[in-house]
């Protein structure tokens, strides 16, 4: 009996929650609400709804944004909005995006994601559009919800022609 009992108690102890087990849980959760706002911006960028995919980023003028096209930089959300409405304003109908291999890393308030992301759609001239970039955001947990505060976008160039990559395959 009581060796029944030690395995018991053996058994209620390991099966309680470590350190370890409850930073690895609360790492998946904030992983996952990252994926939710990546999630949401696929939706809204498909939807064309530019308000919708700045609700995903800090709505300050301390967004930072290194974009594939000029300019260099655009600081603040309304610079980025403004760009975003000039990008979709280059298709006709709404372009589509995809965003593959996105990879999280968590630290407490803030974390990093890095993704391949496949734009498609019809320009204004009517030819076929296919770019594939990598993006790097940067993000910050504010009150509770995560919002990107940093994203970096960009392509890889042929060093012999300097020419960019814009369909890079793996």
């Amino acid at each position: 009996m009581l060796l029944f009992l030690c395995a018991g108690v053996q058994f209620l102890a390991s099966a309680q929650p470590t350190t370890t087990n409850m930073t690895t849980t609360t790492v998946s959760n904030e992983e996952a609400a990252i994926r939710t706002l990546e999630d949401k911006f696929v939706t809204a960028f498909n939807a064309g709804n530019v308000d919708a995919m700045m609700k995903n980023y800090i709505s300050d003028s301390s967004l930072v944004v290194f974009d594939v096209v000029p300019p260099r930089q655009h600081q603040g959300a309304e610079a980025y909005r403004k760009a975003w409405v000039g990008f979709f304003s280059h298709f006709r109908g709404t372009p589509k995006i995809a965003i593959n291999d996105l990879s999280i890393t968590v630290d407490g308030t803030v974390a990093f994601s890095h993704s391949i992301q496949r734009v498609t759609g019809i320009d204004t001239n009517g030819r076929a559009i296919d770019r594939t970039v990598r993006v790097t955001d940067g993000y910050r947990q504010i009150e509770g919800h995560w919002l990107i505060v940093l994203e970096h976008v960009s392509v890889p160039v042929d060093v012999t022609t300097g020419k960019a990559d814009l369909t890079s395959k793996p």
